[in-house]
């Protein structure tokens, strides 16, 4: 039988994964190079012969998404793998035809053939959108597992964007573990607030070695899913956060959708603020596609340490970076607190960018009038630093989930936005988790082995 010849489209995350889960040592596929795309400076390095396996001796190359059709040619390519998250279905099937169009088959891989089982009880939080909430309600359950007098580990979707075999399995117990990393900006906006609460947070690359270390401390296993991407883990409660600002993407964004059908809890957060017509167009679509799911209706309220420093006030808004990029959102918590406290002026950043800053807007022109918090390494760390410096503004609004002070040097007067879950009304997550626990037995010896994918 032919060894098939497979590319795998992806964006250093779940790329990865699918490669160490389903292609790994495996005869029957010969995966001759990845794609990367979404985060910058992935393409034209390897990913390492020490993670690929025996059948990869000098690794396996990543390429520029753009090159798909040479490489389909140049490689004789027989699938083309898509494992990527938080794209359009045109996106998806625009990709898809320039396969085929070139002679490979375009595929998606499963929740059965991907989710590893863990022998602790796993709940995930996962998302139909990026920054839909799910940092907030990550957070929120795993305070009620520690109530429960429960130890919990958070196991976080993927952010490898060093050195891939330094990165293999990390742990995270201590603010300084995210300096002997070399964490950045990204990475170090979900670790943070975990670690500040007193949540050990695992993350990396080969999750399989991540989820076997995890284990060995943990009660109670958290899936802290990135972008709106399928968990890693089969997990017994199932939790997806939906956005009533962006109605209707829950129902045309990948892999958000399957978020959506597979999920145990749907959250609709953002009440406070969104819309009443973009809260009805999600209940609707959740209770018609899903319609065992627990619905949880939640807020995201704002607060400010510094409210005087908006009043009034020309203010930069500087807003979390994967919301505004991949998420697509135009405005965030920093926004909605600015006019929540009567600045006088949402300040533009475009015209003071520098280098990698100015070529985020190239790529995503839709962002408008905010900054998003980009750090992917020292180099744009000091991009954004020297554009929030050059931004002529009266204040900064600082409305990442970590102080960006402490990575960046300000020379303006800075205000901090924070946020959490508070569900309203009834069921709210405490109810709804101890349930769950209680019909899956006891959350130190819940039965697995689901293996989704049966609805």
């Amino acid at each position: 039988m032919k060894t098939k010849r497979i590319i795998i489209l992806g964006a250093a995350g779940r790329d990865f994964h699918n490669f160490n889960t389903v292609y790994r040592d495996n005869p029957a596929y010969e995966v001759v190079a990845f794609t990367a795309t979404q985060i910058p400076d992935i393409a034209g390095r390897k990913y390492p012969a020490q993670l690929a396996g025996k059948m990869y001796p000098k690794g396996i190359p990543i390429y520029s998404e753009e090159e798909v059709p040479v490489l389909i040619n140049k490689y004789d390519v027989d699938e083309a793998v898509f494992a990527y998250s938080d794209v359009s279905f045109e996106h998806v099937m625009s990709l898809g035809a320039i396969v085929n169009a070139c002679g490979a088959d375009f595929k998606m891989l499963g929740a059965r053939d991907t989710m590893l089982v863990s022998s602790k009880p796993v709940v995930a939080i996962c998302a139909a959108r990026t920054g839909s909430g799910k940092s907030q309600t990550t957070r929120r359950v795993c305070n009620i597992l520690q109530s429960y007098g429960l130890k919990v580990v958070a196991v976080r979707h993927p952010m490898p964007y060093g050195d891939l075999v330094k990165q293999t399995c990390q742990r995270f117990a201590k603010l300084s573990d995210l300096d002997k990393h070399k964490c950045t900006i990204e990475e170090r906006e979900e670790y943070e607030p975990h670690i500040n609460n007193g949540v050990i947070v695992y993350a990396g690359v080969d999750y399989e070695k991540i989820l076997r270390e995890a284990e060995k401390e943990a009660d109670v296993i958290i899936w802290d899913g990135g972008n709106n991407d399928l968990p890693f883990y089969d997990p017994d409660i199932y939790i997806t956060v939906v956005d009533p600002h962006r109605p209707g993407h829950e129902l045309t964004y990948y892999p958000g959708r399957t978020n959506l059908l597979l999920a145990d809890v749907v959250v609709i957060n953002k009440i406070d603020t969104a819309p009443i017509e973009g809260i009805n167009t999600v209940r609707e679509s959740v209770r018609y596609f899903n319609p065992e799911a627990i619905i949880v209706e939640a807020a995201s309220p704002i607060s400010v340490d510094k409210p005087e420093l908006i009043g009034g006030k020309r203010v930069l808004v500087v807003e979390d970076g994967p919301t505004l990029t991949h998420g697509e959102m135009t405005y965030g918590a920093g926004v909605v607190a600015a006019n929540k406290y009567g600045a006088s002026e949402l300040v533009d950043p475009r015209p003071y960018t520098v280098a990698s800053i100015t070529a985020t807007y190239e790529k995503y022109p839709n962002i408008g009038t905010l900054l998003p918090a980009m750090g992917y390494g020292p180099k744009q760390v000091k991009d954004l630093e020297l554009t929030i410096n050059r931004t002529k503004a009266d204040s900064v609004v600082i409305a990442t989930p970590i102080d960006l002070r402490r990575l960046v040097k300000i020379n303006k007067p800075t205000v901090r936005v924070g946020y959490e879950l508070q569900e309203i009304g009834q069921p709210d997550l405490d109810t709804v988790i101890r349930r769950l626990m209680l019909q899956a037995g006891s959350p130190k010896t819940a039965a697995k082995g689901k293996k989704r994918g049966k609805k």
